[in-house]
């Protein structure tokens, strides 16, 4: 970390912004000699310090640590993916066996098997192909690491595309009823003659009367509107967001209502699903 640097990015800051060094310390509250010593780069501010410099100039707060490059959209680095697939399968395939989760057990290999050749959607801005299976076991390393222990509902998250996206039937698969039935109710299924805009109140409301199939659901949802602002239109973008708040809201809230067991869960999605909406929404609508 180039100290020097950093004192000259605040110092042009608070210049741009038509502050004194007087006027910027009386505001966050040190004195003179501090400010003057930051940008001198004699002394570095503290992060909460930092950030402040940032606010009160209006400025960006990692260009206040550049080391003199513009940061562009063009030198970000964009992900198609937050973790590997490979430790991740690790991951879940240790949390089978020191829990005796058998059906997590044998649906990891099915569940490989079966999306075999399958990848997610590329980003806007990056061309990196990423194995389908990265999202069902990120939910269920996410769903573990929320305090999930349950044999049944993290065996249907490794499973709950394959009978949807592969052509595998829900009597094809190898798992107890309980795994069935969840995989059932998340699979979308659109008669002949119907559109899938008319199928979906239906089809939430069967999730929506299972707490499990409910935790299922917005996990996935979670799950995919983290990652969809580098792959979908604005118009789906639009769209995914309007079914979010009609059918994944009323769904969070009964869990926490009515299923105690699951309301942290719930507390945890809830902020993160309703944080990057209201982001999105900004940005789009700039």
């Amino acid at each position: 970390m180039n100290i020097e640097r950093i004192g000259f990015n605040i110092s042009e800051a608070r210049k741009r912004s038509g502050i004194t060094q007087s006027e910027l310390a009386e505001k966050i509250g040190v004195t003179i000699q501090a400010v003057n010593k930051w940008e001198n780069g004699k002394n570095l501010p503290d992060i909460e310090n930092l950030m402040l410099i940032a606010e009160l100039t209006n400025t960006p707060y990692v260009k206040l640590l550049s080391d003199g490059e513009d940061i562009t959209i063009d030198n970000l680095e964009y992900r198609n993916k937050i973790f590997n697939e490979e430790n991740m399968y690790t991951r879940m395939r240790t949390v089978a066996l020191s829990e005796n989760f058998k059906e997590t057990y044998r649906a990891l290999p099915y569940m490989r098997e079966k999306h075999l050749g399958q990848f997610r959607k590329k980003g806007k801005f990056n061309q990196e192909l990423v194995e389908y299976i990265n999202h069902p076991l990120l939910m269920a390393c996410q769903a573990y690491a929320l305090g999930i222990k349950d044999d049944a509902i993290l065996a249907a998250i490794l499973l709950h595309d394959v009978v949807e996206d592969t052509n595998t039937s829900l009597d094809e698969l190898p798992f107890n009823d309980e795994v069935k039935e969840l995989v059932d109710l998340l699979t979308l299924v659109v008669p002949e003659g119907k559109t899938r805009k008319e199928v979906k109140p239906e089809y939430y409301r069967k999730i929506k009367n299972n707490p499990k199939a409910s935790v299922i659901k917005i996990l996935d949802r979670c799950n995919n509107i983290s990652l969809m602002a580098g792959a979908f239109t604005k118009e789906k973008m639009i769209d995914y967001i309007s079914e979010t708040e009609i059918y994944i809201m009323p769904i969070m809230d009964e869990l926490n209502k009515n299923y105690p067991e699951y309301s942290n869960l719930v507390f945890l999605l809830k902020y993160q699903i309703i944080s990057l909406i209201e982001t999105i929404k900004n940005l789009i609508m700039e």
